[in-house]
């Protein structure tokens, strides 16, 4: 007899891809341990740095709702990097504009994970990576692709990255207003494209990205660019 296959319902989705703590428990079972997530926030923005941040979470005491944090609101993202402050051992490191314009934005990814790692209090046994690239540790490492939606570590890695990047945003906002970055974190939104037709790039902006290389070449430019 044939077995019927049912279809998979949006709520069987979501809890098959749901982070949890497998790939953790996994290595700490080979010996491995402690085991840090790490993930980055900011890879895509026309200004400011970009952030990484390592995690290594205490298995009996795992803040409750950790997960991507693309999929959590503000403030369910700032509870949580609250949460985890207590709850977990937190590395951030980060490489400047000047870094990503000089290495290119994926080797400056990589140097932001790297000093994340060396940010932390304990030194970890194995790191899961969100993605498919892996930066050099002096310990063992497993790339995770959408890692951030199936492991809980950089799920909270996740959490801190983007928290810590955005507050960094908004206090750059400050010192350079009118382009919205307390909103906007950098991205090109209309918004930071208003501010850049009005204003011009400034020393925050990554001259090796193309809007921000071609509003310079037309000699669009602050004055505070260097």
């Amino acid at each position: 007899m044939t077995p019927v296959l049912m279809p998979m319902t949006t709520a069987m989705a979501k809890a098959k891809l749901e982070a949890d703590y497998t790939f953790e428990a996994a290595a700490a079972a080979r010996g491995l341990g402690p085991v840090c997530g790490i993930d980055e926030a900011g890879r895509g923005p026309w200004a400011g740095p970009v952030t990484a941040a390592a995690v290594i979470l205490r298995p009996d005491n795992i803040p409750p709702g950790l997960a991507d944090s693309k999929t959590l609101s503000k403030a369910r993202r700032e509870a949580l990097f609250e949460q985890l402050r207590e709850a977990a051992v937190i590395g951030v490191g980060r490489a400047s504009v000047a870094e990503i314009d000089r290495l290119n934005i994926l080797a400056a990814t990589m140097l932001a994970m790297a000093r994340a790692v060396t940010d932390l209090a304990a030194a970890p046994g194995y790191a899961l990576v969100d993605g498919n690239r892996a930066p050099d540790l002096p310990c063992g490492v497993e790339t995770l692709v959408k890692g951030d939606g199936r492991c809980l570590s950089i799920a909270a890695a996740s959490i801190v990255a983007k928290v810590s990047r955005d507050r960094e945003m908004a206090a750059l906002a400050e010192r350079f207003p009118g382009f919205g970055w307390e909103r906007n974190a950098g991205y090109g939104t209309a918004e930071h494209r208003q501010g850049l037709a009005r204003l011009g790039p400034n020393e925050m902006h990554r001259r090796s990205f193309a809007p921000i290389r071609k509003l310079l070449e037309q000699g669009l430019d602050s004055g505070l660019s260097g």
